[in-house]
This record gives structure tokens, sequence and C-alpha cells, in this order.
């Protein structure tokens, strides 16, 4: 199991709120394909609005920080819809 946080920035500026780190996740999930490998995922708040970890099956950190960025990708759509985006990742 690895772990990769994203820190996640959007609107409006400040700690996310619990209604929205629970719509952020949700978005993630449902657009997360099976063979990214995510076991789990848990969003907490920020100064800068939120921090989402995922908790993945990957064989190496570096194939693991790749399956959150392609996790990610498929879910910019929807999170820029509602003025989220991934603004970094890290191990």
């Amino acid at each position: 199991m690895r772990v990769i946080r994203a820190s996640i920035a959007g609107t409006p500026k400040g700690p996310a709120r619990d209604d929205v780190l629970a719509l952020v996740s949700d978005l993630i999930w449902a657009h997360t394909a099976p063979a990214h490998g995510l076991e789990h995922l848990r969003a907490k708040a920020s100064d800068e609005g939120m921090d989402v970890y995922f908790f993945l099956r990957a064989p190496s950190e570096d194939a693991a920080l790749n399956q959150a960025h392609a996790i990610l990708t498929g879910a910019h759509a929807p999170l820029s819809a509602h003025g989220y985006h991934a603004a970094t990742m890290h191990r």
C-alpha cells in the first residue's frame, strides 16, 4: 500500500468545509477506474483548501504517483466544474 497526497485548491479561499470535502471525495471516486488501484481516499481541510490522501495498491512509489496523477486527470473536468484543481502532489 502506498500513500500519495495531493493538494487541492479552489474556491472559496481558506480551509474546506466538510460538505466540500465530501463532494471532492465523491467526484474523485466517481471518476476512478478499478485499474488505478485506489483502496481508500481521505480528504482533509488545510490552510489553502484541502489535501487528498490516496491509498493505492502499487508496486512502487513512482507507480503510485503515476496512478494518483491518472486519477486526478480523470476527475479534472468535474473538479474544475466546481472550481477545484490539483495544485501539487507529494509522496
